[in-house]
């Protein structure tokens, strides 16, 4: 199972629980900025409750943007230690998309949510749970894989060599109303093994 890495940005978003992210393949990073000298008693205990699966990072000195740098180190050296992983950054602080999306571009899996529960993992689950929305959502993705399999397929040696030129090729093909299925497209096809990504560059198995 792939290992989530969930970065809070507790200076942006003050949790309070971590009850969604009790499974083991999450690991949680808490930051915290130098003036943080209290946390509350439940989010400690949910700490200490995942045990090697939980560390603190706090800042001893402030500056502008601090808490973001150390949160963009530590994305890149998780990163770079598990290539394989899933990296969510939780924080309303919309400076951080640009390096998500370069993340993305490089075949590293991330996100930035806005909380716990809005993560991807989490939104995927709560649209399965929503009666007959299941099926719909697996329909629709479906048509969209085949269609960029057909396409990729037609292209023969032209096809896309690196990830961002992929993600270009795959929404120019589905077009922009279908934006926000693009990494659910992307991801499906890496799992069903018609595309491989090592170090931004691309590879490809495709049928016939």
């Amino acid at each position: 199972m792939r290992t989530n890495y969930v970065l809070i940005d507790f200076e942006n978003v003050h949790v309070t629980s971590l009850a969604l992210l009790g499974d083991a393949c999450f690991r949680v990073h808490l930051f915290l900025g130098p003036n943080h000298t209290r946390v509350p008693s439940e989010l400690v205990l949910a700490m200490h409750e995942l045990r090697e699966r939980a560390n603190y990072v706090r800042l001893r000195s402030s500056g502008r943007n601090a808490l973001d740098f150390h949160i963009a180190y530590y994305l890149g050296a998780l990163a770079a230690a598990d290539p394989g992983g899933f990296f969510h950054v939780i924080s309303r602080d919309a400076g951080f998309d640009p390096l998500i999306q370069h993340l993305k571009e490089k075949g590293v899996f991330s996100a930035r949510s806005d909380s716990i529960e809005a993560m991807p993992c989490f939104q995927a689950q709560a649209r399965r749970a929503a009666p007959g929305s299941e099926d719909e959502a697996n329909g629709s993705l479906a048509k969209l894989v085949k269609l960029v399999l057909d396409d990729l397929v037609k292209r023969k040696a032209a096809k896309p060599r690196r990830v961002a030129t992929l993600r270009s090729t795959v929404l120019a093909r589905m077009g922009k109303d279908s934006a926000g299925s693009l990494d659910a497209v992307l991801n499906a096809l890496v799992r069903e093994g018609y595309v491989t990504v090592d170090g931004g560059k691309i590879s490809y198995d495709l049928p016939g």
